[in-house]
């Protein structure tokens, strides 16, 4: 759906592109017809406790104190699965393969398509090339080397999800974008034809060839800019295939709502959820590691036949919280062991087929922070140019 865009300001010269832009004309209207929309504002299935910008407010001190960026840094060389475009361009066996590239990026290849989650190939999750949350490691695929992507589906619009260079360069390969209510107004304004933008409020959905898309609820927020007017949508995700179903969890706190999600659309191959980046300064709006298996088990993650799948994301890639750095990865495989659910937990870019299961493999124990690394100076290694910086 076009969007009529707002006539321009002299101020909107000095507003950073990665901002993005703000919902407008028809877009808005859509908007504000939405169920899930009161108040001028969106709102959570289950409101948050407290506001995530006083929470941010609050943490701040902790996020800079030299000791704490100690913890939150590995020790030594986070390891990246050394995939191949060949390893890539064959077709899973069992016509379901993820790959996790790291934090919330996810490719998925369902049923002979291939949907891309929350690509963020950028050096930073920031609007600045030279400021802001830094990786622990390197992209483990170029961009150019993923291969086709017939869709890419957005969780919200933070940037550690939406990466202006990433949906740039992504753009110049002809892919469809799949995305939440408002989040269209970003991509138009980067320079995405709107015939290629797809809109969805909570429990629409659009057809990808074989593929049915549907955005579902999450308890979370928005906002890239000085000004959060909450007038851009959160969402998880279902891709449902004739074979497969997929849920990625994008950013959300723990709610009721996920049994319900199972119940309309699961059970699910796999459930990617969102464990990491937490705290206490934010308990509504980010889950812990046992409440993403909570999750997990409420959507029928664990299908029939105990085929479904749990991988871990948001975790392991950005500092964006107080805890350490491998801690996510650690407390899932302890919860998901004691429940005996099954897991996955890849190294960046490493594919996987969820009906062959993947060896355990606690690669992150080997790069955890050791004493030593707690009384040094806390840096994270250096990560790698990903070529995309430029582009903001």
């Amino acid at each position: 759906m076009p969007g009529s865009r707002a006539p321009r300001s002299p101020l909107d010269a000095l507003r950073p592109a990665a901002f993005g832009a703000d919902p407008s004309g028809e877009r808005m209207a859509r908007i504000r017809r939405s169920p899930h929309f009161a108040g001028g504002v969106f709102v959570n299935p289950a409101g948050p406790e407290r506001a995530p910008s006083r929470s941010m407010l609050a943490f701040l001190p902790t996020y800079f104190r030299k000791e704490e960026r100690v913890r939150r840094a590995p020790a030594h060389a986070v390891p990246v699965h050394p995939t191949t475009v060949a390893d890539l361009a064959a077709a899973p066996a069992s016509g379901l393969r993820i790959t996790w590239m790291g934090h919330s990026s996810v490719l998925a290849e369902i049923d002979g398509h291939r949907v891309l989650f929350d690509p963020v190939w950028s050096e930073r999750c920031s609007p600045s090339a030279f400021a802001g949350p830094r990786r622990l490691h390197p992209v483990p695929v170029p961009l150019a080397e993923t291969g086709h992507v017939d869709a890419v589906v957005i969780s919200h619009d933070h940037y550690d999800h939406l990466d202006m260079p990433t949906v740039r360069a992504l753009a110049r390969t002809g892919t469809a974008f799949v995305v939440p209510l408002g989040v269209g107004a970003h991509l138009e304004h980067w320079g995405i034809p709107a015939g290629r933008i797809t809109e969805l409020d909570w429990h629409e959905s659009t057809l990808l060839g074989d593929l049915t898309l549907t955005a579902t609820p999450a308890r979370h927020f928005c906002g890239r800019a000085l000004r959060n007017t909450q007038h851009t949508l959160w969402a998880s995700w279902v891709v449902a295939g004739p074979r497969h179903r997929v849920f990625h969890s994008g950013d959300t706190g723990y709610f009721p709502g996920f049994a319900g999600i199972g119940e309309r659309y699961g059970p699910f191959d796999a459930t990617l959820m969102q464990v990491g980046a937490y705290s206490e300064f934010w308990p509504d709006i980010h889950m812990e590691p046992e409440e993403g298996l909570r999750a997990h088990l409420d959507l029928q993650g664990s299908a029939p036949g105990d085929r479904g799948i749990l991988l871990p994301i948001h975790w392991g890639t950005f500092n964006l919280a107080p805890h350490p750095w491998d801690e996510p990865a650690e407390r899932t495989v302890t919860a998901a062991s004691r429940a005996g659910v099954r897991y996955a937990v890849p190294r960046p870019g490493q594919p996987f087929e969820p009906a062959d299961g993947l060896a355990p493999d606690a690669w992150w124990q080997t790069v955890a922070v050791d004493g030593k690394q707690r009384r040094a100076t806390g840096a994270p290694a250096p990560a790698v140019r990903l070529g995309l910086a430029a582009d903001r």
